[in-house]
């Protein structure tokens, strides 16, 4: 797959009580955030992960859920924003030497 055909990964919404038990979630200190890479109007964007929460196995999400919350600019113009993600999909990508765990 060439970058031309990555679709924009979709954002997830946030975990609410309806959605199952509380998820299990990792902050990452601000001095050791693992990077994820967005694909994002026509390019690849260097996020940073603030958090990964997983979320348990419910009714609602049978297989439960990957998700990160990542810093990321999404078009390149220094706005920097909060966005969730599901992992995983084709328009996100793991940072070179870090894993996705």
């Amino acid at each position: 797959m060439s970058s031309e055909d990555v679709p924009e990964p979709v954002e997830a919404r946030p975990w609410t009580a309806e959605d199952g038990p509380w998820p299990a979630v990792t902050v990452y200190p601000a001095a050791d955030r693992p990077a994820l890479w967005v694909w994002s109007a026509g390019r690849w964007r260097r996020g940073e992960v603030y958090a990964r929460q997983i979320w348990r196995p419910s009714a609602r999400w049978p297989q439960g859920r990957l998700v990160y919350q990542v810093s990321v600019d999404l078009r390149g113009d220094a706005l920097v924003r909060l966005a969730l993600y599901e992992w995983p999909q084709p328009g996100l990508r793991v940072e070179p030497g870090e894993s996705e765990t």
